[in-house]
């Protein structure tokens, strides 16, 4: 199990029972008690969990995370302009990787009938859309399926990205800014979009304006990491001239 999945299922267990002590999760996770330290320690500085003496309990709601069926409905305007302005940065006849995310939802929703593409993705709703089009390759990548974005996560999902390369990645954020990067409720999903963002060369990042800003337990990167940020005209000039002063081009619509 990796850090940052048994991190989850730590938070996981001090929800459900009130607290969590370092012994029964040293035996529980087959680790030793200074790696569960350790493990208290980062969710303690993510403000998910106050250490108390012999373990933790819980604290902060940096980890809230809607699900896809309100995500779906928010913002819908500005995801639908986004998505169609992201139809411009497809590959002709390359390889890209579609993220989860209800605003890539809608690129992938949007992809002509005719086009030809290599698709890669760990979405389920995204893989269902693209199905049916006759000239795209396309690759679901397996793992654990969250509930919660019905996306593919863990090692296997790990794996797959880790022996492509892609010409352009669109990835998702639940939060973005100069300051504090892309962020995400779960560090499993983080650690997913990590790896698709290693995976491509041309990395675009569909957000609406809402999500500037907003920041959430997992980061997964740093908005240099991103070289088109395409949101909506509700980020501000001053806000986009920050960001692109770090190297990302801003493209609003």
């Amino acid at each position: 199990m990796y850090a940052p999945e048994r991190q989850q299922e730590i938070l996981r267990l001090a929800r459900d029972g009130g607290r969590v002590d370092v012994v029964s999760l040293a035996e529980e996770f087959q680790v030793t008690a200074e790696t569960i330290r350790r493990d208290l320690k980062a969710l303690d500085r993510a403000g998910l969990l106050r250490r108390v003496h012999g373990g933790a309990i819980p604290a902060g709601r940096l980890d809230f995370e809607p699900d896809l069926a309100e995500r779906e409905t928010t913002a819908a305007d500005e995801k639908d302009h986004i998505a169609k302005a992201a139809l411009a940065e497809l590959p002709t006849e390359g390889t890209l990787i579609l993220d989860a995310g209800t605003t890539v939802a809608r690129l992938a929703a949007a992809v002509p009938l005719e086009a030809s593409l290599t698709v890669v993705t760990h979405s389920l709703p995204i893989a269902a859309r693209l199905a049916d089009h006759p000239g795209i390759q396309l690759h679901l990548v397996g793992g654990r399926v969250r509930h919660r974005t019905r996306a593919a996560v863990d090692a296997w999902a790990l794996r797959a990205y880790g022996e492509i390369r892609a010409d352009v990645l669109f990835v998702a954020a639940n939060g973005f800014s100069a300051d504090h990067g892309l962020t995400t409720p779960d560090l499993a999903e983080a650690a997913v979009k990590r790896a698709a963002i290693a995976a491509a060369r041309r990395v675009v990042l569909l957000a609406d304006s809402a999500k500037h800003g907003q920041e959430h337990f997992a980061r997964f990167g740093d908005l240099s990491d991103v070289d088109l940020l395409i949101t909506d005209s509700g980020l501000s000039p001053d806000d986009a001239a920050v960001i692109e002063r770090g190297g990302t081009e801003v493209l609003c619509v």
